[in-house]
């Protein structure tokens, strides 16, 4: 399978300690602090272990959000703000701008922000995944659900708690719209590529893979397009990505739907529209250039070196080559001067993000635990207040070094 995907860097977070001094009351309430400070620590560690696997993941987010959800939903009854959201102050830097965090007052911001950088974890284990040299079944199901699965985290963010933040995000944050929208867009797109690779692989259809190549090609256009209107200071690597994953599966479309067109005794269009491949993969081959050499946040790579890549080069010139023989030998037919239209519409192997829910409630929370947070005492001071600091320290990510390329496929 061997592909390859841009990944912007995780989010950072300041430590949070939960330490309600004047404010918890009880050894229950006591205890609900102490296991949000711990569980939060041990999503954190997993975000960066490279052993971590989507069950570890799913634990370790069930852990802290059942527990998060008592600083969030409603616990006395009524239809009231929980009186526990707005206690504590929560800092978060954003993937594309540095080290300098965003903070608010706000149980929903840390519930946003840590959520984010959950669905960038499982696009981050997808791409480890998808970039083994031997990859089975099971593990390009892993990929394809991994993706998925973010879509479905960011499309809930989206759909229903960044709107309830009280400081709506700022322009080219991770929580503002078209960032967000351009996340999304993206895990389905190359949730697709897994599709396709699959269907390449079980010799389906080439009308069928054409269009699939062509609707992956649209979305890396549409996510393009959504983030066209921020700073490029920030977002030219990634839409640099972007375009040249736009390029590359147009220039797919055009080598199956030439196939399709030569199938169809039509080779003198078959020829034009190989030749509309060819143009786009040598657009796409300068994109790739273009980015490894485009500073910003994000991977450092060399896409065109991948075997994915040239494995597209070969196909399309042996394609055109076998057209340009039969056409000498058999059709003589016209090569017409516009390349065919691509309107194509795929039936099957489009890809819908995975519902998300958050965890139920945790049991350590009941109406009496709740009225044992006594808000009116005031947060009292800790005795060592830790230094304020205007930089929070990057993640530190695993370093995986990629995997020798061989070509071997899905098995």
């Amino acid at each position: 399978m061997t592909h390859w995907f841009h990944r912007n860097p995780l989010k950072a977070t300041a430590p949070a300690s939960f330490n309600l001094y004047g404010v918890s009351t009880t050894t229950a309430t006591t205890k609900i602090c102490n296991d949000l400070r711990n569980t939060r620590a041990r999503l954190l560690e997993l975000l960066t272990d490279a052993t971590c696997n989507p069950d570890m993941m799913k634990n370790g987010i069930d852990g802290y959000f059942s527990l998060l959800q008592g600083f969030i939903s409603p616990l006395d009854g009524t239809s009231q703000e929980n009186k526990l959201r707005f206690i504590l102050n929560f800092k978060w830097t954003d993937t594309l701008q540095g080290n300098v965090p965003s903070a608010q007052q706000d149980a929903v911001f840390e519930l946003v922000s840590m959520a984010f950088d959950i669905a960038l974890w499982y696009t981050k284990y997808a791409s480890r995944q998808a970039g083994k040299e031997d990859i089975t079944v099971d593990e390009a199901k892993d990929v394809h659900r991994c993706l998925k699965t973010a879509a479905g985290i960011l499309t809930h963010l989206k759909g229903v708690h960044i709107s309830r933040l009280i400081t709506p995000p700022e322009k080219g944050r991770d929580l503002e719209a078209r960032v967000i929208e351009a996340c999304i867009i993206q895990c389905q797109a190359e949730a697709q590529e897994v599709t396709i690779a699959r269907a390449i692989e079980l010799k389906h259809n080439a009308g069928l893979i054409s269009a699939l190549s062509y609707e992956t090609a649209n979305l890396y256009q549409n996510a393009d397009h959504v983030l066209s209107s921020l700073d490029a200071a920030y977002t030219a690597k990634w839409r640099k990505y972007l375009q040249l994953k736009q390029c590359f599966y147009t220039a797919y479309a055009y080598c199956y739907h030439g196939q399709v067109l030569l199938t169809a005794d039509k080779c003198g269009e078959a020829i034009r529209s190989l030749q509309e491949a060819e143009k786009f993969y040598n657009k796409s081959d300068i994109l790739c250039k273009e980015y490894g050499q485009t500073k910003g946040p994000g991977t450092t790579a060399k896409p065109s070196e991948h075997l994915f890549f040239r494995k597209l080069g070969s196909l399309i010139k042996n394609t055109l080559d076998k057209c340009q023989r039969e056409n000498g030998f058999i059709y003589f037919q016209k090569v017409p001067p516009e390349a065919p239209q691509l309107e194509l519409k795929a039936n099957y192997g489009l890809v819908e993000p995975i519902p998300f829910e958050f965890p139920a409630l945790s049991p350590l929370w009941t109406p009496e635990t709740y009225a044992a947070f006594d808000i009116s005492r005031g947060l009292k001071e800790e005795k060592a207040k830790p230094k304020q600091e205007d930089e929070v320290k990057p993640m530190k990510e695993p370093d995986i070094k990629p995997q020798k390329d061989t070509g071997c496929q899905i098995s």
